[in-house]
């Protein structure tokens, strides 16, 4: 099965005012929201649930990968919503898009 891109390359602007759309909840929506968010910050698996509406960031983040963004996964002890510390909670830091230049030295 061929995975669709989240954004074209170039495309940046056009796929960050994506983000806004939460209510798409297919998987190529997410991913395109994983990514214009990365590309802005890096982000906890917390915050793409809660704010950006990704059910999976993890399963996102590897299709991500498969499709040859180079994103790290950092671990940190991170407060939920509720306020309670969670050990090794997953976040995410997009080192480079496919085919492009490294994002971060």
């Amino acid at each position: 099965m061929k995975i669709k891109q989240p954004c074209d390359v170039g495309m940046v602007s056009a796929c960050l005012q994506k983000v806004a759309d939460l209510k798409a909840t297919s998987a190529y929506a997410q991913r395109q929201r994983v990514l214009a968010v990365l590309i802005d910050h890096p982000a906890s698996t917390f915050e793409l649930r809660d704010r950006y509406n990704v059910m999976m960031p993890g399963a996102r983040v590897i299709e991500l990968r498969e499709q040859g963004h180079e994103i790290l996964t950092e671990r940190r002890n991170l407060p939920d919503r509720f306020g309670r510390i969670h050990p090794r909670v997953a976040v995410y830091v997009l080192v480079r898009l496919a085919q492009q230049k490294e994002l971060v030295a």
